[in-house]
């Protein structure tokens, strides 16, 4: 038996042997430590369930090594602030990578920079920029973003740049192998060698179309050929090569780098679905030219986030950057509206949908706080039982249920959709109305239902866990954060909503109840919604309600 304990667990009550014990860290939140067998194995044999791409069917998750996963996605090229599309993917695929660590496997995951490129380049001339020192700049933005959203840091992040030598050795053996020729310094992949071209995408080789993604050039032994390197240009980044001084094509890179840190056959790729023609295409026919055994067993694509029914994308300059949304939105209900859909549908983005993410999220968090307030004056008395109090059977099935349920969304190729509705929802309601009852109970049971509760928020706080949607702060820093957000967003301050609560308790004293409901309601427009808890009145944050009238909700309650 294997003891694991979430956080810090003090040296002296692991002597004690507790098997079941509450520790009060220094925020406040409260955290169970249990005692339980390895369950890695037996999670392991849990059957994990994946759309491949290429198969066009879910498969089930076999990896090559059995504990170990090989994943490799396309990262950003690096010249701008990255958007709300970019960070869909970022957060697809950690969803993925939590859950697989979350299973027991051993991930070596790997996401690229592109950091040479025509845009890059492009962007530097505008700017007056060196392009390397550019697109450095904005892979360290992109990584607070990430940070933001709490995405894991991959196993390795490889830049281009970095592994010219990798990518000129792949090129070789594609020459070697005749699937390749130079033409004056550039080289090109021969889209003809490769027997199995399209059959990712769909894509017939007979139905590419000349000139439609990439200018033609009449050099090409065919139109749908690609370019493996670039002939150095003036005033362009380039690195000598035997074919002369230059630049890797976009494509080439991923397959030198996957190959690099994974092997030229591994688990699973991903990206977003418009790199499944011609990005990926092109990538598995150079990796399979290079290499007799290369490929991927499980190919991952997410789908697009649109606005106004068009992708989203910096060149239709209808895009939303991260900074930009985290500005007014907390980055965990940004990352919960990303989830909001399963991971391969498109996504429509819209300032109601991230309201009702701040919304439902608000409502987990400030459970889970009102639990932790009401277990603290139990502290003491919950560590002298030491243990031997016994969860409800209510509570054992509330938890089996909010398991079960979360395993089976996941397992069903990460589906995301609705995760935190269902048995999670019963779970909090469960809570909520087990903390008004505390008071009232005799010590047995007050234990019984103490330690109910503290094993049903583990079991809440470790769904959030695999999803992304904790950080290091307590849910009481978390749900502070967030109505800071509210009133950026509002552009009110505590002493405006302090003012506007004075203005209605003077109201209602004075039987107006008209304007009572006005401030009410004026607030609930604004997303900021008023408690009359006992004789106090708080505020929370609220889906802002165009709509909103309180105009029998004040004079209900005279």
């Amino acid at each position: 038996m294997t003891v694991t304990v979430e956080n810090k667990v003090t040296a002296q009550r692991k002597k004690r042997g507790f098997k079941t014990f509450v520790t009060f860290l220094g925020r406040g939140n409260v955290v169970a430590a249990i005692v339980r067998g390895d369950m890695d194995a037996e999670k392991m044999k849990m059957k994990l369930k994946l759309y491949n791409t290429m198969t066009q069917q879910k498969e089930d998750f076999n990896p090559i090594t059995p504990g170990k996963v090989g994943l490799y996605v396309c990262g950003i090229t690096a010249y701008d602030f990255s958007h709300i599309g970019h960070a869909r993917a970022a957060v697809s695929f950690d969803v993925l990578y939590r859950y697989l660590k979350h299973l027991g496997y051993e991930v070596n995951f790997v996401r690229n920079f592109t950091d040479v490129d025509n845009k890059i380049i492009t962007r530097a001339k505008e700017s007056g920029e060196n392009p390397l020192e550019l697109s450095n700049r904005f892979c360290e933005e992109y990584l607070v973003d990430m940070g933001a959203l709490q995405c894991l840091l991959p196993t390795h992040q490889p830049r281009v740049s970095d592994h010219m030598d990798h990518i000129i050795k792949m090129i070789e053996l594609i020459l070697e192998k005749d699937c390749g020729y130079v033409v004056e310094g550039d080289v090109f992949f021969s889209v003809e060698k490769s027997l199995n071209y399209g059959k990712l995408s769909g894509q017939l080789l007979e139905h590419t179309r000349a000139g439609e993604r990439v200018a033609v050039d009449s050099r090409k032994r065919n139109p749908a050929d690609f370019a493996l390197w670039k002939a150095a240009k003036p005033d362009e980044p380039s690195w000598e090569s035997p074919w002369g001084p230059g630049r890797p094509g976009w494509h080439i890179e991923c397959s030198a780098m996957s190959a690099h840190y994974l092997s030229s056959r591994f688990d699973i790729h991903g990206g977003g679905a418009d790199l499944k023609f011609p990005h990926h295409e092109n990538e598995l026919a150079q990796t399979c030219a290079a290499c007799e055994d290369g490929g991927v067993n499980y190919w991952l694509h997410n789908g697009h986030v649109t606005i106004n029914n068009e992708k989203m994308a910096k060149s239709k300059k209808n895009f939303k950057t991260i900074r930009e949304m985290t500005e007014n939105y907390h980055p965990l209900a940004l990352r919960h509206f990303l989830m909001s859909a399963h991971y391969r549908s498109p996504l429509s983005f819209s300032a109601s949908q991230l309201d009702s993410s701040s919304e439902a999220l608000y409502y987990v968090y400030q459970t889970l706080q009102d639990l932790n307030d009401a277990l603290l004056p139990y502290q003491e008395a919950m560590a002298e039982d030491g243990g031997k109090a016994q969860q409800t059977a209510e509570a054992k099935d509330i938890i089996n249920k909010l398991k079960n349920e979360f395993e089976a969304k996941m397992l069903d190729d990460l589906n995301t959709a609705h995760i935190l509705t269902g048995a999670y929802q019963d779970a909090l309601k469960s809570i909520n109305a087990s903390i008004g009852k505390l008071k009232k109970m005799q010590k047995k049971q007050r234990l019984s239902l103490l330690v109910s509760l503290v094993e049903i928020e583990k079991a809440a706080r470790e769904v959030l866990d695999v999803l992304g949607l904790l950080t290091n702060l307590s849910y009481a820093e978390i749900l502070k954060e967030m109505k800071q957000k509210t009133l950026t967003t509002a552009g009110l301050s505590e002493e405006d909503i302090a003012q506007k609560i004075e203005e209605r308790i003077m109201a209602r004293k004075n039987k107006e109840f008209e304007k009572s409901d006005q401030i009410r309601a004026e607030l609930t427009v604004q997303g900021i919604a008023l408690m009359d808890i006992g004789n106090e009145t708080e505020w929370r944050p609220c889906f802002p309600d165009s709509q909103a009238n309180s105009s029998d909700g004040d004079k209900s309650t005279s």
